[in-house]
């Protein structure tokens, strides 16, 4: 009983690792760090700015059903969990399934990333740089 626990801990444990990973890269509307420094500290241009709206735009398309795809296979997941009781093919094929769809949600938002990089002047993308480096290895990073 003890292993079916841990099985699902650690498939939990993975789904969220990569679930806040791809939100701290992502621009979401809501205080993320990288849209207050993308809106508010490196004075976009008009244009930069409706380059960047288009992106965010589509991406939260995207971000959608790739959320979805993971939430899907967190459950076909769990249903192999529950009908092996042990890591057996049905759990290794669901795990693979999870971290395909996390792979794909963090290249997604990796292509955004640069998608917005690439909008910028040279001397935003130093800030952009920066800040995205800062915040992929401050400790409090999840």
């Amino acid at each position: 009983m003890l292993r079916y626990v841990i099985v699902a801990l650690v498939s939990a444990a993975v789904a969220l690792g990569a679930s806040h990973l791809a939100r701290g890269l992502m621009p979401e509307h809501h205080g993320s760090e990288l849209h207050q420094l993308m809106h508010d500290r490196l004075d976009l241009s008009p244009p930069q700015q409706q380059a960047i709206d288009r992106i965010e735009a589509d991406f939260a398309k995207q971000r959608t059903v790739l959320d979805q795809k993971l939430r899907a296979s967190n459950a076909l997941l769990a249903r192999a969990i529950e009908t092996e009781h042990r890591i057996g093919p049905e759990v290794t094929s669901a795990v693979d399934a999870s971290h395909m769809a996390m792979g794909e949600l963090q290249k997604a938002t990796l292509a955004h990333v640069f998608a917005m990089r690439a909008v910028l002047t040279p001397e935003q993308q130093a800030i952009f740089d920066r800040e995205i480096a800062r915040a992929l290895t401050a400790p409090d990073h999840r």
